[in-house]
């Protein structure tokens, strides 16, 4: 099994599902069923693909296959995975059919009907190919260009099928802008690579960019130092993390929920992806010359998403803020290894690696629902509702539970990667690990006084339309419909069997961690030593 292309296929499946929604043929009219069955069509054999993978190897390549593509430049359609890459491609794939559930009767301010949620849902399995293709590649320019590609399905899935016209075609601009100079800056940098490595097929391979900066390599260590800026800066806005993180949350506002909970669930994940597969590897010296003021930024990622959280009054802009603070625990923990120490462990970096995932279930769960909340009220603004849970109790529930997962209370798989980042982080970094905690209570803060505002306490009389808005009577609101039950329940199931159980996933993910810190700790002793 493991000869099999799983990869290849991985990518080629969503693309002939977007193909067959766009085609002019007698499908067209069931975009709904059509995209469902590619996105679980996708998630088999993503499943067949973990099954041929060996977690005793996770460390490792593997599932790989290389083919020169554009031989004149040395770029190779090169992929593989190791357990963090695989672990978030499952995530990702779990996601999109619960995107494509949840948007089944979405209605947005001109209604996804039609050929409108065809070109949604079209939109969406295009994005899911890019999305397994940027964690598989091991050629850098490849996953430059699937870096770059995500950016248009998103942007068109916001600036066509979001809130009202004029702010969601300026939140999708701020998004393409905000990532267009983090990818040009990128660029720079992934070009100075390609020309300074080995000369041939093959030159853009992330194994023949290692040992190029410091003594014996071609490159001085001030140039591996302004290498890395360009990678980093690039997924630093891609994360988001503090301070270039400002186009979330418009861009999580104005964007249809299902957006949302890939945007933020998924394609930020790339940011923090590169930052422990690319970063590292690629610039040692200088990431762990720059890991004292990352450490820092971090710190304040976490305590600042947290408290802005706190302040919004918008639902979609409260659940972006949290995916701030949430994203500088996962930033700490990769970085926090550094110095590295003779007893320099991995259970920070295998604590990111796994929060990457959880953030994804638990936020992407949330976005669903506060999609769910908005479809029924019109309204967004959390002063527009109040005693929900004596009118759509089931709603009410599954709320909870999501939201006690981002406050990462035991039991639930967001515990176990925060915990293990504050423990993995505590020996080296004292001082960061204990403001970090702070996010802790300012996370049960913001949930549950969310929580309360729309949900505790007596339904209000007023229909709202003595202000003139219309909105409906908030004690005539619908229940979900079992259609979104199905989208919420597997993330639910699955944040609960990991809590308990979390071996699975750990074992993904933790042999990577402890291969990155081995191969960190060999290239600078080996630089000391010189």
């Amino acid at each position: 099994m493991a000869d099999f292309p799983w990869l290849t296929v991985l990518l080629v499946v969503p693309l002939v599902g977007a193909a067959v929604l766009w085609a002019p043929t007698p499908l067209r009219s069931r975009a709904r069923p059509v995209a469902l069955g590619f996105a679980l069509l996708e998630l088999v054999v993503a499943l067949l693909a973990v099954v041929a993978f060996d977690t005793s190897a996770a460390g490792t390549y593997q599932l790989t296959q290389e083919h020169s593509w554009i031989a004149t430049l040395g770029v190779s359609y090169a992929v593989g995975v190791d357990g963090v890459a695989l672990a978030l491609i499952v995530m990702s794939v779990l996601l999109v059919p619960l995107v494509v559930l949840a948007a089944w009767r979405e209605q947005g301010a001109e209604g996804l009907v039609t050929d409108n949620l065809r070109r949604y849902l079209a939109l969406a399995l295009v994005l899911e190919t890019f999305m397994v293709g940027v964690f598989a590649a091991r050629d850098v320019f490849f996953f430059y260009l699937l870096f770059e590609a995500m950016l248009i399905p998103v942007y068109f899935m916001i600036g066509s099928y979001g809130g009202d016209r004029s702010r969601r075609r300026h939140a999708a601009l701020k998004f393409l802008l905000y990532s267009l100079v983090g990818g040009l800056i990128m660029l720079v940098g992934v070009v100075y690579l390609g020309v300074n490595g080995q000369d041939g097929p093959g030159r853009f391979l992330t194994e023949n960019l290692t040992g190029l900066i410091g003594d014996g390599g071609p490159l001085s260590i001030t140039e591996g130092r302004w290498l890395f800026l360009t990678f980093f800066v690039a997924f630093a806005i891609k994360a988001p993390m503090f301070p270039v993180h400002t186009w979330l949350p418009d861009a999580a506002e104005q964007a249809p929920a299902g957006t949302s909970a890939l945007l933020v669930g998924v394609l930020d994940k790339v940011g923090t992806f590169g930052m422990l597969t690319l970063c590292l590897p690629l610039f040692p010296e200088a990431s762990q010359w720059a890991a004292p003021v990352i450490i820092v930024l971090a710190v304040v990622s976490v305590i600042y998403g947290a408290l802005l959280a706190i302040g919004q009054k918008n639902m979609f802009r409260l659940v972006a803020y949290t995916s701030v603070s949430h994203f500088g625990f996962i930033v700490l923990g990769i970085f926090a290894i550094f110095p590295l120490a003779a007893d320099t462990g991995g259970t920070a970096v295998a604590g990111s690696s796994f929060y990457m995932v959880n953030h994804g279930l638990s936020t992407g769960a949330l976005f669903l629902l506060v999609g769910f909340l908005v479809a029924r009220r019109g309204s967004p603004l959390i002063a527009d509702f109040g005693g929900l849970a004596k009118v759509v109790p089931v709603l009410a529930g599954l709320f909870l539970v999501v939201g006690l997962s981002a406050l990462s209370l035991p039991g639930l798989s967001t515990f176990v990667s925060e915990f293990l980042v504050l423990v993995g982080t505590f020996p080296q970094h004292p001082v960061p690990a204990i403001f970090a905690s702070l996010g802790v209570v300012l996370a049960a803060v913001y949930v549950l006084w969310l929580y309360q505002r729309v949900f505790t306490g007596g339904v209000p009389d007023s229909t709202d339309e003595q202000d003139g808005r219309g909105l409906p009577p908030l004690s005539g609101l619908r229940d979900v419909r079992a259609v979104e039950r199905w989208a919420v329940a597997p993330l639910i199931a699955v944040m609960l069997v990991l809590g308990f159980w979390p071996r699975p996933a750990l074992d993904l993910v933790r042999p990577p961690a402890e291969q990155t810190v081995s191969t960190l700790r060999y290239v600078l002793d080996a630089e000391a030593d010189k």
